[in-house]
């Protein structure tokens, strides 16, 4: 049993706290790499969750889903309790192959204003999900079948891919990823974020006037401290 989720196995909470959704929509401009780093490399799901398709990025808050192996049932159950601005984020209880998602539960979730799903598992109907433009970020895609016979549970914490995510936490993904902010973190990381990349602004357009990122980062007296040695030939290297 997942164990963020506990012995609560059956368990629907209706009630999330989700951040200001301006904050939570400002994400969206931002990169995965960029929050990950402001956050200090923190909230980075592992790296075996991959998009389906390329040039989704999206950022909403998560409504999270606990589910068994090969079984389905509380994707159901969970789509009621959806909002618009929300994130599906599953994790089975135990590793499974199955593909438990697929175009109808998409179209489903889509009318409640679900901006896409995160699952530590399978999913399939990638081409119909690429046309609806309904991106998802799994571990694989499986065309194998699910059941509806046992409980999970709806808006418990969890973990997924490594990392323990609430409801209403602030999930963000892109092609380079997932990563998640905790909700009462979301306005502190998002200035954190911005800053980052107007940092980065600066850095890029030094580099395009073609300064060295030795110097730009002032890395030459590290370097120099570390031992680094420089040559003219490789007869004079010891």
């Amino acid at each position: 049993m997942n164990s963020a989720q506990g012995d609560r196995t059956g368990v629907v909470v209706r009630t999330v706290s989700r951040p200001d959704r301006s904050v939570v929509d400002a994400f969206a401009e931002l990169g995965v790499a960029t929050v990950h780093e402001a956050q200090g490399q923190t909230g980075l799901l592992a790296p075996r969750l991959s998009p389906i398709y390329p040039g989704a990025q999206i950022s909403g808050t998560a409504i999270t889903v606990s589910v068994p192996p090969g079984d389905n049932w509380m994707i159901h159950v969970a789509a009621e309790q959806c909002a618009d601005g929300d994130v599906l984020v599953v994790a089975p209880t135990s590793p499974s192959d199955a593909g438990y998602f697929g175009e109808l539960l998409a179209t489903a979730v889509m009318a409640r204003g679900v901006r896409g799903l995160v699952i530590d598992a399978g999913c399939r109907d990638v081409a119909d999900l690429e046309r609806l433009g309904f991106p998802v970020w799994s571990s694989f895609v499986s065309a194998r079948g699910t059941v509806k016979e046992a409980l999970g549970t709806v808006n418990l914490p969890i973990e997924c891919a490594g990392q323990r995510v609430r409801p209403g936490d602030v999930v963000v993904a892109d092609d380079d990823g997932v990563v998640v902010v905790e909700r009462e973190r979301a306005a502190e990381v998002l200035e954190a974020s911005r800053a980052r990349e107007q940092r980065e602004a600066l850095v890029r357009e030094r580099y395009r006037s073609g300064e060295l990122s030795l110097d730009v980062h002032e890395m030459r007296d590290r370097l120099d401290e570390a031992g680094l040695r420089y040559v003219d030939d490789a007869e004079g290297a010891p």
